[in-house]
């Protein structure tokens, strides 16, 4: 007996020793898969030559879009693909990059109730924002930077968005420009606005951008200085190439992206970036300024002719006063785990802001989806739409337009297939109803 349990021991000591190595650091399927056999209690032999068995197959990465069985096989296809600090930029989250963790993990807290004997042979997928219908409720977040993924970056995101019908969001710091994302799409694509703290140059993005024919402004609200992104800094840190030959840290003003801040870092940054070209940005040092608050929404909402949403509100007491300061629609979202460690996924945090918004307004989320069962989780809450961001990023980064219409197609497909088994033929009829759970 004795005999057995220092076996037990040895093997379970060893697998920690495992779990130590970077190898099994970042999210995905190993680590995923490993946290799992530490959590399952009796760790035997099989268990673990079972997960042995995995890690040895694990090299395998689709070489092709039509090889994905679902959107996570694009995360090491975009691996394969990007430098380390690249894939560092897409993969980071902040501190232990537990919020990220947290975003995916909440929806795995909600079960689905499934009615029988519908009739569903016919599903329609598509929702309305706005006025504007769209074939469904799934919207590509804004994601900065993306001709570091591929080199035609927005462009090729923009082209699988319009050729699949889907919402666009671009970003302020985007390598495209929004004239140059309207024209690839075929159609509206919405502006995300990071002000900075110069107000003249917030101003003349959303000039631009309406101008462009942007049907609508996102202003995000949840990214400060100094957001403590270790996984990047570690990815950085293994990248052996000269970063600063090409450019500098967004946020830091720090070639090889260390938290140690820094005036000029960001106008630097933003110089070279499309939707900043012919400003002055001599006085700008920030995207966004520490000193904004619901009067700069206000002001904001007097200049903005199209829509305004919030981007990163996540409880109802902000809810309540963006709809009272005249807002059109909100984000529930926390940046994908990239601006602070709540460890609050935004599945949790959106249906109080549904409840504050009292149906006034719109309200899309994003983080952590990646299923068509989280989808239709997040639209049981009230969600109106769901966005997108790492997914289609990983499908741009591994096969460009080919990748990211592949994920908007599984995720298509996935959608219609819980629809039909729940019982819902339309997005309308995916009420709270259908779902069940400690989140529910």
């Amino acid at each position: 007996m004795n005999r057995a349990i220092e076996q037990l021991k040895t093997r379970r000591k060893f697998l920690r020793m495992l779990s130590a190595s970077p190898l099994l650091a970042s999210p995905g399927f190993l680590a995923g898969s490993f946290a799992n056999l530490l959590a399952a209690g009796e760790v035997t032999e099989r268990k673990f030559l079972g997960w042995l068995d995995a890690f040895q197959q694990s090299d395998e990465v689709i070489s092709s879009p039509d090889q994905a069985f679902d959107v996570m096989d694009f995360e090491p296809a975009a691996r394969k693909a990007l430098p380390p600090a690249h894939f560092g930029y897409l993969a980071t989250g902040v501190d232990d990059d537990g919020t990220v963790r947290a975003n995916r993990e909440g929806y795995s807290r909600i079960q689905i109730r499934a009615r029988r004997l519908i009739n569903v042979e016919n599903i329609d997928m598509s929702t309305s924002l706005f006025g504007t219908k769209w074939n469904t409720p799934i919207v590509l977040s804004p994601v900065s930077g993306q001709k570091a993924f591929h080199p035609e970056g927005e462009v090729a995101v923009a082209r699988a968005a319009g050729a699949k019908g889907h919402l666009m969001m671009l970003s302020t710091v985007a390598t495209s420009s929004i004239e140059d994302a309207i024209a690839a799409r075929g159609g509206h694509v919405w502006q995300q606005l990071y002000p900075t703290n110069v107000w003249e140059v917030g101003r003349a993005i959303v000039k631009r951008a309406e101008a462009a024919g942007s049907p609508a402004i996102v202003l995000t609200v949840d990214l400060h200085e100094g957001s403590n992104r270790e996984t990047l800094f570690r990815a950085e840190h293994a990248d052996k190439r000269d970063c600063s030959v090409c450019h500098q840290s967004a946020y830091t003003g720090d070639a090889r992206g260390r938290a140690r801040g820094g005036s000029g870092g960001f106008a630097s940054y933003a110089a070279r970036k499309p939707m900043f070209d012919g400003l002055d940005l001599s006085r700008v040092t920030v995207a966004q300024p520490a000193n904004m608050n619901w009067d700069f929404v206000k002001r904001l909402r007097d200049i903005v002719t199209v829509k305004l949403l919030l981007k990163g509100i996540v409880t109802r007491e902000d809810a309540q006063l963006a709809v009272e300061h005249g807002v059109d629609g909100l984000m529930v979202s926390n940046h994908g785990g990239r601006a602070e460690e709540t460890l609050r996924p935004t599945i949790e945090s959106l249906p109080e802001v549904i409840e504050g918004v009292g149906g006034k307004i719109p309200v899309i989320v994003d983080g952590g989806i990646r299923r068509g069962t989280d989808i239709f989780k997040a639209l049981a809450f009230g969600a109106t739409a769901v966005g997108i961001g790492r997914p289609h990023a990983w499908g741009v980064a591994a096969f460009g337009q080919p990748g990211v219409e592949a994920v908007l197609e599984i995720l298509r497909r996935e959608l219609r297939t819980i629809m039909r088994q729940a019982g819902t033929t339309s997005i309308d009829k995916i009420t709270r109803n259908y779902i069940a759970g400690r989140s529910a």
